[in-house]
């Protein structure tokens, strides 16, 4: 039985849990806002309370690069820097190299990035990913991997996974090394990345040898790449089926809200994704009855906000018309007000989930966030 994660209820695979971090405690299901740079992007501190952010997400490459891990330590790591109370997740860079082919080079060694802010080389191995994460001072960790092209090929797949093994069975023995006398309150979370692109079998080898380590939760990575919804969810369902039913499940760079409930009907527990502050940034709103753009002709007189059931700070105060206004006249306030609602729609639908499990009646919860969601009432 985990020391750290509790599965209080379930109804089918669909899973409420409540994990136990040294930074605070995280319900779940959970949507992670995405700070990738020590902020989410157009949203305030004060906001993130709002909307209900328990857990929040950033990059270890990114906050490496700028401000800096010596910066980082100098304010006592990344809760003070930002100001924020609640515990992140720390991405170990593996999506960098996804991301940022043309600037990186793969080695058994680990990864050379060039920096895409001034040109310098930076090596990335295992046990360097979990000193610097020692730095940023996250609540949870993750393990160095190679989350490969797609479509790859299988050897490209099968290539990616072995890298990947090795390098989580190196990130454990440091992160062993570097918390072997932390007490237990102060430790923080191990997560392992589980790879193998679209490859079903891949996908289970993968998820058992991360399971063979004995880290604290799991991340599913390298899927919502591009691949078919059918791709995803077969290759999620093979991660699933070996992974330890007692640890957390954290589905990596997933967003859309219809997409959110099938994998939590399959035992995720943990999202996180920049589509709702970067649509938001376009203009997208998405909302109980479907996404649509502010800027639309039918925008202009309504009165209503973009979201009648919706509780946040923007539904509950402004217009769609206003919305429709700021946004066509470029003001900052338009990212800051939809970004706020965008957040806010996906950390509800994960409390309706959450519900949902506990009343026994998940099934029937999702059918109606569908019929609403795709409706076209909007």
């Amino acid at each position: 039985m985990s020391e750290f994660f509790t599965v209080t209820h379930t109804d089918g695979k669909a899973r409420r849990g409540l994990l136990k971090t040294r930074a605070g405690l995280v319900n779940t299901n959970v949507f992670m806002p995405v700070a990738t740079q020590a902020s989410v992007k157009a949203v305030m501190e004060r906001d993130l309370q709002e909307i209900g952010a328990e857990c929040m997400l950033s990059n270890t490459y990114h906050l490496y690069l700028r401000p800096g891990l010596k910066v980082l330590e100098h304010f006592g790591g990344l809760n003070k820097f930002m100001n924020h109370k609640g515990p992140f997740l720390t991405d170990s860079g593996g999506f960098q190299v996804y991301s940022l082919t043309k600037l990186r080079s793969l080695t058994e060694t680990g990864v050379r990035f060039q920096s895409h802010i001034d040109g310098s080389s930076h090596m990335f191995t295992p046990e360097k990913v979990i000193d610097f994460q020692n730095s940023i001072g996250s609540a949870i960790w993750t393990c160095l991997d190679v989350c490969v092209k797609n479509p790859a090929t299988r050897q490209e797949a099968k290539e990616g996974l072995r890298k990947t093994k090795n390098w989580a069975q190196r990130a454990k023995k440091r992160f062993d090394e570097v918390n072997g006398d932390v007490e237990k309150d102060k430790r923080p979370l191990l997560f392992g990345i589980v790879q193998g692109s679209i490859y079903p079998d891949l996908r289970r080898d993968a998820a058992e040898t991360m399971a063979g380590l004995g880290p604290d939760g799991f991340a599913i990575g390298g899927l919502s790449v591009g691949e078919t919804k059918e791709q995803m969810l077969e290759s999620l369902a093979a991660c699933l089926e070996p992974l330890p039913k007692d640890k957390p499940v954290y589905f990596m760079g997933l967003g859309t809200p219809e997409d959110l409930w099938d994998c939590a009907e399959l035992g995720v527990d943990m999202f996180d994704c920049v589509l709702p502050t970067r649509n938001a940034r376009n203009g997208q709103v998405m909302t109980t009855y479907g996404k649509y753009y502010v800027k639309n002709a039918g925008n202009r007189f309504a009165d209503d906000p973009i979201d009648p059931e919706c509780d946040c700070y923007c539904c509950r105060n402004f217009s769609r018309g206003y919305l429709s206004h700021l946004y066509k006249a470029g003001e900052i306030l338009a990212s800051e007000l939809m970004s706020i609602h965008n957040l806010r729609f996906l950390i509800r639908q994960t409390h309706i989930m959450r519900k949902a499990v506990e009343n026994g009646n998940f099934k029937q919860a999702k059918k109606e966030f569908r019929d609403k969601y795709f409706s076209s009432k909007q």
